[in-house]
């Protein structure tokens, strides 16, 4: 459980210094740490893609699987072709066990990139 002085820590600063925050821990692969950044940027700014993608990718690195897909599933909600979060979200259904719901999501991801099969 988080204490009072930890919350405070990884709350302290501007949007944009805990976003520069954030993105070192992910750099250190202190994928933890990260998490307890972005998650009060976004709770700030719901809205904003791109807190909301690096959270779910210190979810996916530090095995908080579920909580990744939580954030992928949001992100696609507000935007279907978002590629990279369709990827992401295929392949952590993947680590998941649920490989057929992640082969849907990781063809869409495929057809966004441009990547069709040759025939």
């Amino acid at each position: 459980m988080e204490t009072q002085r930890e919350n405070a820590y990884y709350g302290h600063g501007t949007a944009a210094e805990r976003w520069e925050r954030a993105q070192l821990y992910f750099a250190a692969e202190d994928y933890a740490g990260a998490a307890r950044v972005l998650s009060g940027l976004v709770e700030e700014a719901p809205e904003q893609t791109g807190p909301r993608l690096l959270l779910a990718r210190a979810y996916y690195h530090s095995a908080q699987l579920r909580r990744a897909e939580a954030e992928l599933r949001t992100i696609l909600e507000r935007d279907p072709v978002e590629r990279y979060a369709r990827l992401m979200l295929g392949r952590t259904l993947q680590r998941q066990s649920r490989h057929e719901e992640a082969e849907r999501h990781l063809r869409i991801a495929s057809a966004l990139a441009g990547d069709f099969p040759q025939r």
